[in-house]
């Protein structure tokens, strides 16, 4: 998961590949609810791993359920519907409304001393529908702050069932979710009717509320959409094992972006298009239904039991209007699509937006007219106007603390204009898809011009293999240490049983050329192996000089460094990173120090390593040094032309940073 500040996302290309969904938040929640509220233990498969899923499980641990994770499996031994736990217990849901509404209704009808609360978000989420119900039915909830929104005080029921219970069903289904998921609990000797004020929004999401109290031996008759009865003498019975689907408006990026990026198989993968694994056409989820969405625009979609494929078809797209009432997440990708139409799209039945984790109407038409497009919205509608070829603006994109903000917004970096796009808090993506940005870079190519590469060069011990370090952690960038590869590559050759010189050279260029090395902060792996400690000792920098003279070698290293220049960008540091390497690099910093300040820098790591030696030696070996590789007849250090010259000799690691962040900046079109 990207924890920057903000991710850069280059102008990319094409797509093509297969991307494997993580498990419905929607349906995740709920499972994990009712597996609770059963006798018994249910092993949960597929679970999504999320922000939102982390909160409800936290809070079943504090109600007293058996709560073992392994990976995406969870086991959970139920309540029986019974609290082990009689004390005040404090709840924090954070922003996850799948959880705080439907843990209110549970904990509500059986009673306790309980307080739920969350981020300042949550507070301004509507609840008054769902409490206003709860009170009816007899139960103790008050407010602890605005009337109508969280935090909430829980305490015990007096419940009263022989009249319907009557709930709102205009402003958000979760509100009918959270009672039909805990009136069972309640209806020992009566049927229980639930009646449905106004128009039931979000309908899907009911469906699969239903579904899957079936599933726990709940069979729930409906009258349409306005009246639901839960029998009398219900009881939730445990599935033993279920899995969760995949989350199907996830799946909306990726068919939206099978449908706005070309085809190309140049990623490595083959064929054209993206396939999705893990949801299918046949999904108990309402928000599936966006294949039809996508298809009307021009997507050519193909479908199977557990997966989806997804081609560009008509192209531009075609503008449409849609009352989207049945798919209400996944809409707002559609709002993203139409950028890439031919003609304005109208999204309407939206109110359900407004109330989510952010105003999400106004979101997507505020940030939809940074990118440059022209936007009218309405109560519970929005049209978005296409964006032409030159049309499109470089945006830093907010994203309000919300998941679907931001992966929606990714999509814009395929524009006409070849134009980077920013997304602001990237880590918001975790409330439902942690790794959402490394799917979508996993599939996604650009030229290799766009993808940008930060060099820092400098003479040994200037700190640069630290400072590129923290500046790829900032930016979220790979990272190359280019010095590290020389040494790598001699212990990979020993360790293969070839020796340093000329005669094995071809056979140590052959293995340079695909060396499995990869750089994580300051830990150098070879495959699995972290050999940071092996590389570092001064019998492998000999090693390395011994081989950095093979000509073959070099050239396999070179090649090696290149394929460093991964999506989203490179942050690489060594002698001739921008000089030689890299000399087209929009931002080359050349690092250096005085003599002095590095050689007490080298002083305190080998002390610390119990290496003897004086600064006075470390000194006139850092000078000599400097000289030796100042005249290389290849590769000689020096700044490039173009270099930022920065002197550290007086400045922390965070000062060096911060130096370079605003010098990386300014060359920015954000």
């Amino acid at each position: 998961m990207f924890a920057t500040a903000f991710l850069d996302i280059p102008a990319l290309k094409g797509a093509s590949g297969t991307v494997t969904l993580p498990g419905s938040k929607s349906i995740s929640n709920r499972v994990l609810l009712l597996s609770a509220l059963c006798q018994g233990t249910t092993v949960v498969h597929d679970l999504l791993d999320s922000d939102d899923t982390r909160v409800m499980l936290a809070a079943l641990r504090q109600l007293g359920c058996g709560v073992n994770v392994q990976g995406t499996t969870v086991t959970i031994t139920g309540l029986g519907g019974q609290l082990k736990h009689h004390d005040a217990i404090e709840f924090f849901m954070g922003n996850a409304g799948t959880a705080m509404r439907p843990l209110t209704a549970a904990l509500a009808v059986l009673g306790g001393d309980f307080t739920l609360k969350g981020v300042p978000r949550m507070h301004e989420r509507p609840i008054g529908d769902l409490v206003d119900a709860l009170r009816l039915l007899g139960c103790s909830i008050d407010y602890l702050g605005n009337d109508g929104f969280p935090p909430l005080r829980i305490g015990q029921p007096s419940l009263k069932l022989d009249a319907p219970i009557q709930v709102r069903g205009d402003v958000s289904s979760q509100f009918l979710t959270a009672l039909l998921m805990a009136l069972p609990l309640a209806a020992k000797t009566q049927d229980i009717v639930i009646e449905v004020v106004g128009e039931l929004i979000s309908k899907p999401y009911i469906d699969i509320t239903l579904n899957l109290l079936a599933r726990y031996g709940i069979a729930v008759k409906r009258g349409g959409w306005q009246r639901f009865t839960i029998p009398q003498g219900c009881s939730y019975q445990s599935p033993g094992t279920i899995h969760v689907e995949a989350d199907a408006s996830s799946a909306s990026y990726f068919i939206a972006l099978g449908a706005v990026a070309e085809g190309n198989s140049s990623n490595g993968s083959t064929g054209d298009g993206i396939r999705i694994q893990g949801v299918g056409a046949d999904s108990i989820q309402g928000d599936i239904r966006f294949i039809d969405a996508a298809a009307q625009m021009g997507a050519k979609i193909t479908s199977g039991p557990n997966w989806l494929e997804i081609k560009r078809g008509a192209w531009p797209l075609k503008g449409i209007t849609l009352d989207c009432n049945h798919i209400p997440d996944a809409a707002m990708t559609l709002a993203v699509m139409a950028l890439y139409a031919d003609g304005p799209t109208t999204l309407r039945n939206i109110a359900s937006w407004r109330v989510k984790e952010t105003d999400r109407i106004v979101a997507m038409a505020t940030e939809c007219r940074k990118l440059g497009a022209t936007v009218e919205e309405g109560p519970d509608w929005i049209t978005v106007h296409p964006l032409q070829e030159h049309q499109w603006q470089s945006a830093s994109i907010h994203t309000y603390d919300d998941h679907r903000v931001a992966m929606c917004f990714s999509l814009a970096a395929f524009n006409a204009d070849q134009v980077p796009v920013r997304i602001e808090d990237p880590k918001c993506v975790a409330k439902t898809f942690p790794d959402y940005f490394e799917a979508l870079f996993s599939v996604s190519h650009a030229n290799t011009q766009d993808i940008p590469v930060i060099c820092i060069d400098g003479p040994t011990a200037s700190g640069k293999g630290t400072l590129a370090s923290h500046l790829a952690q900032a930016l979220g960038y790979h990272y190359l240490d280019s010095g590290a590869l020389y040494r790598v590559t001699a212990y990979a050759a020993l360790k293969a049983q070839l020796s340093l010189e000329t005669n094995d050279e071809a056979r140590i260029a052959e293995l340079a050329r695909t060396l499995p090395v990869r750089f994580e902060g300051e830990t150098v792996w070879l495959g699995s192996e972290d050999v940071s400690d092996a590389i570092r000792s001064e019998q492998a920098g000999m090693n390395a000089s011994k081989v950095s003279v093979l000509p073959a070698v070099r050239t396999s290293l070179v090649a090696l460094q290149h394929s460093f220049q991964r999506l989203p960008g490179l942050l690489a540091d060594g002698r001739d990173m921008g000089t030689v390497i890299f000399p087209h690099a929009p931002l080359k910093v050349f690092l250096t120090a005085s003599a002095a300040q590095r050689a007490e820098r080298r002083h305190k790591q080998l002390i610390s390593k119990g290496i003897s030696t004086t600064l006075e030696i470390l000194r006139a070996d850092l000078e000599a040094r400097d000289a030796r590789d100042s005249s290389r007849s290849v590769a000689p250090l020096k700044a490039a032309q173009d270099a930022y010259q920065l002197d550290n000799s007086s400045l922390s690691i965070e000062a060096s940073v911060e130096h370079v962040l605003a010098c990386w900046q300014a060359k920015r079109p954000f």
